[in-house]
């Protein structure tokens, strides 16, 4: 393989997300940087543990005012000889925690040579936690199948959040302005960083902002800065759900037991178009029953986020023949659990202190006709999340926070062929501004992992670059096999 050469595989497999590394040293007074408080060390089964807090100002311009604590975990290299350039890995969501699933980590087999630093971004836990406080008396499960962003519950999360906090601070920039100064104050010299979904972003603004102190930069579902979210949602997601058509139409067996799929999914839009479906289903949080209604765009949406992950797209044509044949409540449970487990695991406010300025306010609203014209889900998302952000403060960015993004960072990029929000494409685009990098596009959706990609991880990280990279395994990958219904004796 070359350097800067784009891998495309097209074959078939099951993934799990990878899960990054980084070191940690012994603390240093930094001048202007913040400060280390609560700090621990423990001895576990797996290795030394640190845990602590970084204190900083919310507002970094000023350096006065409110101060705002990040939970962070390290997890000490328990190798005999480690590596001095530890491995710092960047959530997604925006809005999601990475301290908090340390216990995920504890096995990771970068842990080997390096140590792993999971330091949480401002606004997603803890004393600066963005979070929502959904809508009184509305049914708790209805909420996670109407739409992410309702006027009345941003307004009143927002008067009550800026109550608390400038929620102009809690931007991306910003934020890797404060990975920065912990790295610095921690002693760290060179780093690896690496990110999923918006943690690619997250990423790619480090290596613009403090390029001098990376050694590598894995990126795995890439959102560079040309992806404005969420315009481009719906057109990803038509692109995954033709591919799920097309697998299931190209598949002996899947024909035989789904027929046309992309015919029934059609019916079932324009029934709910006329007439939404009311579903009873059982609240375990309450062990109460509680009818949900669910609406054509409710339904697009669900489909949408069912997209994400090789388990739940495998299973997602079934769920659709049998909505087909009137029988709605398998889908609406998955449809729950799925949006669940994501709206569960973000902070609101922190997402749009994020997007609001760095994605929205980029969106100009007459090309979203086109973006999103011939698309199942249609515009609903993206003018949901404008008409939120025009409620929202927006962060102060630099003004030239839009262009490409470009550097000599060795960066390893990975796409996912079914992925519906980052697709391919947007892969491509970086691997253009990156000449020491290396585009690997492989048979999956948005959960990039398993045993090869964890080869080639493993290589990139070792080598600190693309050039000799073994990738022959990726030839051998396979998508991962579309759920078929046990027949009923």
């Amino acid at each position: 393989m070359h350097l800067g050469k784009t891998i495309l595989i097209v074959a078939f497999v099951t993934a799990a997300l990878f899960l990054a590394a980084s070191p940690c040293v012994a603390q240093k007074k930094v001048l202007g940087a913040g400060e280390i408080v609560d700090l621990e060390t423990r001895m576990t089964t797996t290795g030394r543990i640190s845990t602590g807090k970084f204190r900083v100002f919310e507002n970094k311009k000023t350096g006065v005012g409110r101060q705002i604590h990040l939970d962070f975990v390290i997890l000490h290299a328990n190798g005999t000889h480690p590596r001095p350039d530890p491995l710092f890995y960047f959530a997604g969501g925006p809005g999601q925690v990475v301290a908090g699933f340390a216990e995920h980590w504890r096995d990771h087999w970068a842990r080997k040579n390096r140590d792993i630093v999971l330091i949480n971004q401002r606004g997603t836990a803890g004393d600066n936690f963005l979070g929502f406080i959904q809508e009184e008396g509305r049914s708790s499960l209805q909420g996670f199948l109407d739409s992410l962003w309702i006027e009345d519950v941003v307004r009143r999360n927002r008067d009550r959040l800026r109550m608390s906090f400038d929620l102009r601070m809690y931007s991306t920039p910003m934020a890797m302005d404060d990975i920065y100064e912990f790295r610095q104050l921690m002693g760290y010299d060179k780093i690896n960083i690496a990110g999923a979904s918006y943690g690619t972003r997250a990423c790619l603004v480090y290596v613009r902002r403090h390029s001098e102190t990376v050694r590598t930069m894995t990126l795995a579902g890439c959102a560079p800065i040309e992806l404005r979210n969420p315009l481009y949602h719906a057109e990803g997601s038509q692109r995954a759900l033709d591919l799920l058509f097309d697998q299931v139409a190209g598949d002996d067996t899947c024909r035989q037991n789904f027929g046309d799929l992309k015919s029934k999914f059609k019916t079932i839009l324009s029934r709910l178009e006329v007439k939404p479906v009311v579903v009873e289903v059982t609240n375990v949080s309450t062990g109460k029953t509680e009818s949900v209604k669910m609406g054509r765009i409710p339904f697009a949406s669900a489909v949408r986020t069912l997209l994400y992950y090789s388990d739940t797209r495998r299973g997602l044509p079934q769920l659709i023949c049998e909505a087909f044949m009137g029988n709605y409540r398998p889908f609406v449970l998955s449809a729950l659990r799925q949006n669940m487990g994501i709206r569960q695991s973000l902070a609101l406010g922190m997402l749009l202190s994020v997007t609001t300025a760095e994605d929205i306010a980029r969106i100009d609203p007459r090309e979203i006709a086109a973006v999103t014209a011939k698309t199942f889900t249609g515009p609903n998302r993206v003018l949901s999340q404008m008409r939120a952000a025009k409620l929202w403060p927006r962060s102060d960015i630099p003004e030239s926070y839009g262009s490409p993004i470009k550097s000599t960072v060795p960066a390893l990029l990975l796409s996912g062929t079914m992925d519906p929000v980052t697709p391919p494409k947007w892969g491509e685009m970086i691997h253009k501004n990156f000449p020491n990098s290396v585009h690997i596009i492989v048979p999956q959706a948005h959960d990039i992992g398993g045993a090869c990609v964890d080869h080639i991880r493993r290589q990139f990280l070792k080598m600190g670059t693309v050039k000799g990279l073994d990738t022959e395994c990726v030839a051998s990958m396979r998508l991962a096999s579309i759920v078929i219904p046990t027949k009923k004796k």
